[in-house]
């Protein structure tokens, strides 16, 4: 794939313009909050310079992106589980996943392919490698690391069914969309601008950016940025969704446990034996 240096440019800025102005309920490099926002804007301005000299193909698809990442850098990106808040979020994470879809309907890029044709072993063994690499993943991150990280769910005092229930549903509900979005739409799209490394390393910044607004503060965007290179690697891979979606669930389940185990560390019943 021949590019000329605009297009990394562009992709550049844009990455910057996410750096600088998702995570804003985050340190980022030290910086204040009016300093980044400076920052970002300024990133924003130089993507849309080196992004009018790409052709009109590349174009649709930088747009297609951007505004998607737009969406989210207006959205109250956060863990609250008011039921308003899930309304606000569950929109825009819905328009963010959409509307790229619609713009390169056709294109053959965004393509929701859930199944693979034949089962593979490389592809079953990173599934099952991810049991023991999530557990001790957050023994070390909420266990030594970050422990403080877990607050930032805010539950009850004390145990309760109806809290526990929509945290499950909305820690599941989300990763399922961050592998639909930030692989499936993220990636296809970049894979379709520049070679595999740079795409995956793109994502892998977009993917750890917004889930540390999200609440993986601390070591967090250590471990997301792993996650998503996995993550990327075996989706290039196999070009199917059900591997990378079973993974991040597996991930979200000793999430869930860790983030209980916080709270309630003398709290026990079948779904949480730990």
């Amino acid at each position: 794939m021949s590019l000329k240096r605009d297009s990394y440019f562009s992709l550049l800025f844009l990455l910057l313009g996410v750096v600088f102005l998702i995570p804003l309920a985050r340190p980022v490099f030290y910086l204040g909050i009016s300093t980044r926002i400076i920052l970002g804007l300024l990133s924003v301005f130089a993507f849309i310079y080196f992004y009018s000299k790409e052709d009109a193909a590349r174009r649709k698809k930088f747009l297609a992106l951007a505004i998607s990442l737009g969406i989210l850098a207006l959205s109250a990106i956060n863990t609250s589980l008011q039921i308003s808040h899930i309304i606000s979020i569950a929109s825009s994470l819905i328009a963010a996943l959409i509307i790229p879809s619609l713009l390169l309907k056709g294109q053959n890029i965004i393509q929701f392919k859930f199944l693979p044709d034949r089962l593979d072993k490389i592809d079953i063994a990173y599934t099952l490698l991810a049991i023991p690499l999530a557990y001790f993943a957050f023994l070390l991150y909420f266990g030594q690391l970050n422990p403080e990280v877990a607050y930032n769910w805010v539950l009850p005092e004390q145990a309760n069914n109806g809290e526990l229930f929509k945290l499950f549903m909305g820690i599941n509900a989300v990763g399922i969309w961050d592998e639909l979005f930030f692989i499936n739409v993220s990636f296809a799209i970049l894979r379709s601008l520049f070679p595999f490394r740079i795409a995956n390393l793109a994502q892998a910044v977009i993917y750890s950016s917004v889930l540390y607004q999200m609440a993986f503060s601390g070591w967090g965007p250590v471990f997301i940025f792993v996650l998503a290179i996995t993550q990327g690697a075996m989706f290039e891979r196999s070009r199917v969704l059900i591997w990378v979606l079973i993974v991040h669930l597996i991930v979200d389940f000793f999430l869930f446990q860790a983030i209980v185990q916080t709270y309630y560390p003398h709290f026990r019943v079948w779904w949480h034996p730990f």
